[in-house]
């Protein structure tokens, strides 16, 4: 893995927002929002350089500073850049109503404009809403007709791939790709609980034939440009480039002991956007 194991016994991690209620700094003050490595506690003593404030954006929630604004938004946008996506290229993105799918989206059309932008959902009305965002057409993966689908959709081959789920999608679009495509790969949520049987990748025969690139990529690759970025999602924000409320968000409230079972419905598509626990 690309952080060590969580040791048995201690906190879960977890990226959150939460308010000072006490401060040795002259940067925070009591009652200011910040956003932090919180990991599951109700209150945690942190390093005021391990703080980032939380500015006010229009009348957006706080909230989408874990999302659109956070490292869900860096992901997206960091992951464009990696595999060199431009205006000319025609680009898939799988998970495409999810946190991260959903902000590529908005990215791959309105900041980057590419020329086609085509997105992967796990419903109808998923793929409606994925479309409201800019997608030139969404395709439902539940459908039995999904691959005819996403095959009239990609007619003429695609330059770019946004890979969010891995498993049988992967394996479908890298027949999907043009000579030389490139492949971000960001998430395997196919095979997270697969244990000792994930769902094997058939088809690598297409990286060879058509030089495919995959390029595999971790946000905290991107650590230094984070601040850089922020500011980037938040002008195109307020320049109307990025559509964002509510709907861009599933916020579920809870006691803590309800936190497991609220990030379980990551696996069962219950959220659309990013899925945030507020505790109450």
């Amino acid at each position: 893995m690309y952080v060590p194991p969580v040791p048995e016994g201690t906190p879960m991690r977890a990226r959150g927002i939460g308010s000072v209620v006490a401060s040795k700094s002259d940067k925070f003050s009591k009652g200011a929002l910040v956003a932090v490595n919180s990991n599951w506690v109700e209150y945690c003593v942190v390093k005021a350089k391990d703080l980032t404030p939380i500015q006010k954006v229009g009348e957006l929630s706080e909230t989408h500073f874990l999302g659109a604004f956070g490292l869900t938004g860096i992901t997206a946008y960091y992951g464009l850049q990696i595999v060199r996506t431009t205006k000319e290229d025609a680009i898939v993105v799988s998970g495409a109503a999810g946190a991260t799918g959903s902000m590529v989206v908005q990215i791959a059309k309105n900041i980057i404009g590419c020329k086609k932008v085509i997105g992967i959902a796990g419903s109808d009305d998923k793929c409606r809403w994925v479309e409201s965002l800019g997608a030139d057409v969404c395709v439902n993966y539940k459908s039995p007709s999904f691959k005819d689908d996403l095959k009239k959709a990609t007619d003429g081959f695609v330059e770019v791939y946004f890979d969010n789920v891995g498993g049988k999608i992967l394996e479908l679009m890298l027949t999907r790709l043009k000579r030389h495509g490139r492949v971000a790969a960001c998430g395997a949520i196919a095979n997270y609980n697969a244990g000792a049987n994930p769902e094997p990748l058939r088809n690598w025969f297409e990286i060879i034939s058509n030089r495919l690139e995959i390029k595999g990529f971790i946000v905290f690759d991107a650590a230094e440009k984070i601040p850089e970025i922020t500011q980037i999602l938040i002008k195109a924000y307020k320049d109307g480039k990025l559509k964002l409320g509510t709907e861009n968000e599933t916020v579920i409230e809870t006691n803590f002991d309800g936190i497991p079972q609220t990030w379980l419905k990551l696996f069962s598509g219950a959220n659309t956007g990013k899925l945030v626990t507020h505790i109450v």
